[in-house]
């Protein structure tokens, strides 16, 4: 028998930013950066994403109908150091996962570390854990490209 991996996924990446400007870029900016068109609820369909700053508040999808999709929900906001939010997006809330971003100087710029954890909350939680694996490969490179300027 296989053993089902439910460890925590965690991704790195490095960025030029101070950490300061890398944690605004990843949440005021996150709707300039994040990859809506295969990273989303609606995909193609979607006109936006609000990440919030108010812990409580949702991280809400608009799609081009006007109908919206809750992501999660704001569990921690420390800037500049750590933000931190449970993870739904196209799932029921009680399934939700956790998300926890750091921000830590790194020589001239700032490592960003990713950590996605609670897939025992989650009935699919392997199939899910190895979609995310390769899904926030994907979105952490778009952060790591994303201009803080623009």
């Amino acid at each position: 028998m296989t053993a089902i991996d439910l460890t925590d996924l965690v991704k790195t990446t490095s960025v030029p930013q101070l950490p300061p400007d890398a944690f605004l870029l990843f949440t005021d900016g996150f709707g300039r950066w994040w990859p809506r068109g295969t990273h989303s609820v609606g995909r193609e369909h979607s006109a936006g994403v609000a990440f919030p700053a108010a812990i409580g508040d949702e991280i809400i999808e608009t799609l081009d109908d006007g109908s919206t999709a809750s992501w999660g929900t704001l569990t921690e906001y420390a800037p500049p150091r750590a933000v931190e939010f449970t993870w739904h997006p196209g799932s029921a809330p009680d399934e939700a996962t956790t998300v926890r971003v750091t921000f830590e100087p790194s020589g001239a710029g700032t490592l960003v570390t990713l950590t996605h954890s609670g897939w025992d909350r989650r009935t699919d939680g392997h199939r899910a854990r190895d979609e995310y694996d390769r899904g926030w490969d994907v979105v952490i490179g778009c952060f790591a490209e994303a201009d803080a300027a623009a």
